[in-house]
């Protein structure tokens, strides 16, 4: 029996393919009464189309890589209203695949300059962990679904939701 406590659970992605989303979302078809005994989605807009609000997060679940500065001042944002950030697959572990732009020759790299300045982005690609601390991580292409599982139970633990 629970303590009526939940974790207050936000989910963001920034530049990747979502797979780690749909993965969840797919998880949710196993652990959806379960979890929403223990988890009060707060902003999750894959769940939800309205009264998406981090206000309250206790973790923040975030998939992808940093291409903008604006994403890079939403996700410091998001880590400020933030008690715990989950790294989400491997582009917010690593980067990749989406800072393949990073390892570009410089002939390329010149060659997408244009479409790099026309849309904000910035010099190269980043993972989360250099612009913000980072929790936990869950690395993977779609994420890895037991290190997920592993995470959660530490936060459930940490967060004293039963």
């Amino acid at each position: 029996m629970g303590n009526g406590k939940k974790l207050a659970v936000s989910w963001i992605t920034f530049s990747c393919c979502e797979d780690s989303t749909i993965v969840f979302v797919e998880m949710l078809n196993d652990h959806f009464f379960e979890w929403k005994e223990k988890m009060d989605f707060k902003y999750f807009p894959v769940l939800k189309s309205k009264n998406n609000d981090f206000t309250g997060t206790d973790v923040a679940f975030v998939e992808g890589a940093i291409a903008t500065k604006e994403d890079e001042d939403r996700l410091k944002d998001i880590r400020e209203k933030s008690k715990r950030i989950v790294a989400i697959g491997s582009c917010a572990c690593t980067g990749l695949p989406s800072a393949q732009r990073n390892s570009f020759d410089e002939s390329t790299k010149r060659e997408i300059m244009m479409i790099v300045e026309r849309f904000g982005h910035l010099e190269k690609v980043h993972p989360i962990k250099d612009i913000v601390k980072v929790d936990y991580s869950v690395p993977g292409c779609p994420m890895d679904e037991k290190m997920f599982y592993a995470a959660l139970d530490k936060l459930l633990a940490e967060f004293d939701v039963k």
